[in-house]
């Protein structure tokens, strides 16, 4: 099964969310909370593509 469309998406979310976590560190008093939690999204999502990577697997 093909799974770039399905890739490129994720990869996208995933630059996305460096954005997000970049403009939330240059703030004057970054949030720890969603800092944690778009740094665990961002997990999430490079897991997934990785997993997606691999040959052989079933999505």
């Amino acid at each position: 099964m093909n799974h770039q469309p399905r890739l490129r998406a994720l990869e996208e979310r995933h630059i996305a969310l460096e954005s997000r976590i970049t403009e939330e560190v240059t703030r004057p008093l970054p949030d720890p909370e969603a800092l944690s939690r778009l740094k665990r999204d961002k997990l999430r999502l490079r897991e997934e593509i990785e997993r997606l990577r691999q040959p052989g697997v079933a999505a």
